[in-house]
């Protein structure tokens, strides 16, 4: 059993960590940053979690200052009663908090893609393409239909909002795709150990719950004679599509005809789609309204 007064010291403590969580998830949220860390659907809940944890500090400060010393409880469990244990247990907290609040709030770049690998295929290797955009797999039926009205743009847009099911319609019919337009935007990803000479990939970090799951994702890009941009630039690519050979797989690959800089969109990550169908067409009803 531990004494009444170490037990005390150690419930200020751990009030005051619950409470520096309870401030920095307040932080995130008044500056706008909680969705670099986790996807919408998350986020609104996380944005609730200063109230409990307010009051589950202030339930463990006020009986660490007012509680009687007959009542306190440590459960049984020995805590650290040496500065070093002390220090080594309560860090494990503190120290990812003072990261969060000292450096800055930003979105994963190429540093994150290059330890994570970027994916730049989507459908498997034995789905073979026919000629029309039929399915053979009940699990592909919403990319197969997808694809059909992707194929009937001029230029395919790459919207956010249904970016990995656009690339990966895409993916399942390459041979179809070839030759056709896209616009797409995303950060620039360099690796010069491993792309062609003028190409790179362009690229979203498609995120399920939070950044620790985020898979970066895009699709390569041939530069040809265009200016060269530095990695982690926010680029839109204009050009047309093309089938080409990249580590022993066919992959789709833009050969670019403008790459413009872009400014980093509010929410840079992306998510997936429960009806990428249903999303297409009320993104297209927004993007051209006189239809």
């Amino acid at each position: 059993m531990n004494d009444a007064r170490s037990i005390r010291f150690h419930y200020l403590l751990r009030a005051v960590i619950l409470l520096a969580f309870a401030l920095y998830i307040g932080h995130l949220v008044q500056q706008d940053a909680l969705h670099y860390y986790v996807a919408p659907k998350l986020a609104r809940w996380v944005q609730l979690c200063p109230i409990p944890l307010t009051l589950m500090a202030l339930s463990l400060a006020i009986q660490a200052l007012f509680g009687k010393g007959s009542v306190l409880c440590d459960c049984e469990h020995r805590l650290p009663h040496s500065f070093f244990k002390t220090t080594a247990l309560y860090g494990l907290f503190l120290f990812p908090l003072l990261l969060g609040f000292a450096l800055p709030d930003r979105a994963l770049g190429s540093m994150a893609a290059s330890k994570k690998g970027i994916s730049l295929t989507s459908s498997p290797s034995e789905i073979n393409n026919a000629v029309r955009f039929e399915s053979i797999d009940p699990y592909h039926e919403e990319l197969t239909e997808l694809a059909k009205l992707l194929y009937a743009q001029p230029t395919i847009p790459v919207y956010s909002d249904i970016f990995s099911e656009t690339l990966g319609a895409i993916d399942l019919y390459k041979q179809q795709f070839e030759g056709k337009e896209i616009s797409v935007s995303g950060f620039l990803y360099r690796d010069d150990s491993e792309t062609p000479e003028n190409a790179f990939a362009i690229g979203r970090f498609l995120v399920q719950c939070c950044t620790a799951d985020a898979t970066p994702f895009g699709m390569l890009v041939d530069s040809g004679k265009l200016k060269s941009l530095p990695t982690d630039t926010w680029i839109e690519v204009r050009g047309k599509l093309q089938v080409v050979q990249y580590k022993g797989q066919e992959m789709m690959q833009i050969r670019a005809e403008a790459i413009t800089p872009i400014a980093q969109p509010t929410t840079p990550y992306i998510y997936t789609s429960a009806d990428s169908i249903a999303a297409w067409k009320a993104l297209q009803s927004t993007a051209n309204p006189t239809k």
